[in-house]
Order: structure tokens, then C-alpha cells, then sequence
């Protein structure tokens, strides 16, 4: 099959299906990024060993020590709040790209 002897309709539908595919992918990368960083075992850990930082800082009164725990696990919050999010956006980007692909080709027939 030659490119150059490709109708209008064909290219349109070898563009529907590029366009498909990127929604497929990209609703795949949403879908990982929002298993692997939000459940993740560093954010975890870190989130544990902070909780005994501020425990020992409790115990031992020492202010400062606990407010810096505190600042610390607010931050990996704010961390795993902000790679679910962009894990969510990519997802439903996604889908509405393959939505959208799946509208042309129902147009273009």
C-alpha cells in the first residue's frame, strides 16, 4: 500500500486510530501513575518514621521538633494529593481522547 494512493476517508481513519491509541496510552500511564506513587513504599515509610519523629519530639518536649514532623508529613500529603491528581487528569484524559476518536469514526462512516 502506497501513502501517496491513501483516499481522504483512509487518512482520516489512520488519524482516528492515532488518535485512539495516544488515548489508550495515556489512560494506561494515568491508571499506573496512580497505583505505583500514591500507595508507593517510600511515601509510606517516610510518613512512618516522621509519626516516630514526632512522637519522640512529644515525649522529649522539644517544640521545634515536633512543628518540623508536622511541616514534614503535611508536605507528603500535599506529595501523594499531587501524583493522584495527576494520575486522575491523565486517566480522564485519556478517556476522552479515545471518546473522542470513537465519536470521528462514528462521523466519519
Amino acid at each position: 500500500m502506497n501513502i501517496l494512493n491513501l483516499s481522504i476517508s483512509d487518512l482520516k481513519l489512520l488519524m482516528v486510530i492515532g488518535l485512539f491509541i495516544l488515548g489508550a496510552i495515556t489512560l494506561l500511564i494515568g491508571i499506573l501513575l496512580l497505583i505505583t506513587r500514591s500507595a508507593g513504599k517510600e511515601v509510606r515509610a517516610l510518613a512512618t518514621q516522621t509519626a516516630r519523629l514526632a512522637k519522640k519530639g512529644i515525649a522529649e518536649d522539644v517544640a521545634g521538633l515536633v512543628g518540623n514532623a508536622s511541616n514534614l508529613l503535611n508536605a507528603t500529603n500535599e506529595l501523594v494529593r499531587t501524583s493522584a491528581g495527576i494520575g486522575v487528569f491523565l486517566a480522564i484524559l485519556g478517556f476522552l481522547l479515545m471518546a473522542v476518536a470513537t465519536w470521528l469514526v462514528l462521523k466519519i462512516s
